[in-house]
């Protein structure tokens, strides 16, 4: 094996996840386990290859990935943001096509935390005028 490979870390939400892009073919990991083991809805299979499916380079290429925090859904997305940026790290021919998939955005949005004296981040006890 060689060491030949590309680093680089994906975030959404609370999840992040750390990466290494290698350049020949082999089984893919999540956190140790084959990648079909770890993610089982077919939907979020789908989004975790979509960068290397939209490069057309889904049979050349393997990884590892270390995924830790939130839940499978935001795992799956942290794990396209950081591929697609280990892709365009890569080959800069990638680049302008990630981009244009908004795969290269980190998407930055948090649970609001709760405040004190209210149920929630927003919502307010019941008022009763009476």
């Amino acid at each position: 094996m060689a060491s030949k490979y590309t680093y680089t870390i994906g975030k959404k939400k609370t999840a992040s996840a750390q990466v290494k892009l290698f350049d020949w073919k082999w089984e893919s990991t999540i956190n140790g386990r084959k990648v079909w083991e770890y993610v089982s809805r077919t939907d979020l299979f789908d989004v975790v290859y979509s960068p290397l499916k939209l490069c057309k380079i889904k049979e050349d290429v393997y990884f590892e990935v270390k995924v830790a925090g939130s839940w499978d859904s935001s795992q799956a997305y942290a794990i396209r943001h950081w591929l697609s940026r280990a892709l365009a790290e890569k080959e800069g021919n990638f680049r302008k096509i990630l981009k244009v998939a908004w795969f290269l955005t980190r998407d930055a949005r948090k649970v609001e935390r709760k405040k004190p004296g209210r149920h929630k981040a927003r919502k307010a006890m019941q008022w009763s005028k009476r």
